[in-house]
């Protein structure tokens, strides 16, 4: 039998290149340049066309571990007071509504919300199939029960005020109407109010409540659901280890959330820097030099105005327009914001600042910092105030010879004595006799807020996430328990904060609520200074998202699902099907 020697294979790789190689070499060059090119180009456009259909996307499992100051005694909604009790609960706890990563709110275990043309009547109609981490099934009933229990004046919930006068009516297992007794816009930032499991919590009676070991080990409708929580000899908390929840509507990538409690600033510090723990919030301006470059800071600002609010009716000096202007022009508010928080604030001139971030503009904040004792000094020549051999400003007011003396009042914490320091600086500069007087802060709110008991005061003002000015500037505010300090008084103002109250017009509100801050910043009531910035110190290794707008520390976690540990690059295609 005669055996063929069989055949060696050639790819068509191969042939190609032996036929380049067997042209007559004056044409060979050519056809192996344009060869390689078109390789290239191939490699080229498989690499484009990759980009174009693939993404990094973020990928399941991961632990995050948070560092919190404090120890959780109520991780309740209705009762959850200090930061670790509202971090822990934000997890736990979903309520209707929560934080985009806009800053709007969107629906979370509501469906929808329908608002009445009258501004009172708000008809909920909630998810289906929700489930308590227990398994228990969410309903109406539920959502009614928070709200009453957050209303009962013998559990002293310090939310309770934002509920008064408000009713509710069950309409079906996942319907309800919340009813208010006068139309007020900004009302729906309550339904933000994590929801409690009425068959677990119902049963209690209400001065049994706080004792409960459900405030200890919650049991909610959050993102997350407590798997364990370890305690020390004296049964205090030091860690808590919360894992995904499946069934909520925003299930998380993050498998595995744990907090671990610390006492001291300088041992959250210590861990950061050890990484023993990813993320906090609990580390001071003036120490955040101290943390690893391992770590990248996230800020966001808070909607507190910390300001000088004068007292006219009890300072002849301060009645005066041009005084007030140019104690306001004469504060160069960036060296404050260096000196009293290490560069995290927002210098501001008027009430409201800007209601969101991204409106503030360069040179607003220009403005601010280029404010000079020269340009103060020519305010009060211009209105007739003359300085004496001693360098003080003195003027005829009432056919009598006054001083411009200030004697401003403050509380006694460190950040309120460090901006203390910087505005009188600043005013002994432009020629300004100052006295200033720190109380504790009980004694402050007491003897001199409440009895308006002052020349001008430091302070600073919770505008929430509503930036609404009505109990700040209304008149009707003026007085004890009115929280207008500085007893502003302006019809004009009045009228469109009355109707910012009740239109449900977003757009239109954050309107009427700058035209009115427009007003109050040109008669100069108070010298508003600065916004404070919450910073999030998290690990390079997590990807985080923080809403845009914030009312509190806590809300950093209303965007938890996309957080993430881990990734992939993956195709659309797959990506639909994760």
């Amino acid at each position: 039998m005669d055996i063929k020697p069989k055949r060696a294979r050639t790819s068509a790789f191969d042939a190609l290149l032996r036929r380049i190689e067997m042209v007559p070499a004056s044409d060979r060059v050519l056809l192996r340049i344009l060869f390689f090119a078109v390789i290239g180009s191939l490699i080229f456009t498989i690499f484009a066309f990759n980009d174009g259909f693939s993404s990094i996307t973020a990928t399941k499992g991961g632990t995050i571990t948070e560092a919190v100051l404090g120890t959780p005694r109520f991780v309740n909604p209705v009762l959850a007071n200090t930061r670790a009790d509202q971090d822990v609960t934000a997890l736990v706890y979903s309520g209707l509504l929560k934080i985009s990563t806009e800053g709007e709110l969107v629906p979370d275990l509501a469906s929808s919300i329908t608002v009445a043309d009258d501004g009172l009547t708000y008809n909920i109609v909630l998810r289906d199939n929700v489930k308590f981490h227990d398994g228990e099934e969410f309903s109406a009933k539920d959502v009614i029960f928070t709200i009453q229990l957050a209303q009962d004046a013998d559990l002293k919930s310090p939310l309770r005020g934002n509920w008064s006068g408000v009713t509710v009516e069950e309409i079906g297992t996942h319907e309800l109407n919340v009813v208010l007794e006068e139309p007020y816009a900004p009302f729906i930032e309550n339904f933000t109010l994590g929801i409690m499991p009425s068959h677990l919590w119902s049963s209690l009676p209400i001065e049994q409540l706080p004792f409960s070991q459900l405030n200890t080990e919650p049991i909610g409708t959050g993102p997350f659901m407590l798997k364990n929580a370890r305690r020390d000899q004296s049964g205090i908390i030091t860690n808590y280890e919360l894992t995904a929840y499946g069934n909520s509507q925003n299930t998380p990538n993050i498998q595995t959330f744990e907090f671990m409690f610390f006492d001291q600033e300088s041992d959250i510090i210590d861990a950061l820097n050890e990484e023993i723990v990813d993320a906090t919030s609990y580390i001071s301006n003036e120490n955040l030099s101290l943390v690893s470059d391992k770590y990248e800071l996230h800020t966001k600002t808070l909607p507190r105005v910390f300001g000088i609010f004068f007292n006219q009716n009890r300072s002849a000096v301060l009645r005066d327009d041009a005084v007030r202007e140019a104690l306001s022009i004469a504060l160069q508010r960036e060296t404050i914001i260096d000196e009293v928080l290490n560069g995290y604030g927002v210098p501001i001139d008027s009430p409201i600042a800007s209601i969101k971030n991204e409106i503030e503009s360069e040179e607003d904040n220009l403005s601010l910092s280029s404010s000079t004792i020269e340009q103060a000094t020519k305010i009060l020549l211009d209105s007739g105030w003359e300085q004496n051999e001693l360098g003080f400003w003195e003027k005829e007011i009432d056919k009598e010879d006054v001083t411009l003396s200030v004697t401003l009042r403050t509380s006694n914490t460190p950040l309120f004595e460090s901006t203390l320091n910087q505005i009188a600086e600043f005013w002994r500069e432009l020629g300004v006799e100052v006295v200033t007087e720190q109380f504790e802060q009980t004694g402050l709110v007491q003897s001199v807020i409440r009895p308006r008991d002052f020349e001008a005061l430091l302070f600073g003002l919770d505008m929430s996430r509503s930036y609404d000015l009505y109990p700040f500037w209304h008149s009707s505010q003026k007085d004890d328990p009115g929280l207008n300090i500085a007893q502003y008084t302006n019809l004009s103002v009045d009228a469109l904060l009355e109707e910012a109250r009740t239109t449900t017009d977003t757009n239109k509100r954050d309107q009427l609520f700058n035209d009115a801050s427009e007003i109050i910043s040109k008669e100069y009531p108070a010298v508003l200074l600065f916004q404070p910035e919450f910073i999030y110190v998290v690990s390079n290794e997590v990807t985080v998202t923080l809403p845009d707008r914030i009312g509190k520390s806590s809300d950093r976690f209303d965007n938890t699902s996309e957080w993430h540990t881990r990734s992939d690059v993956l195709w659309s295609t797959f990506q639909d099907d994760m």
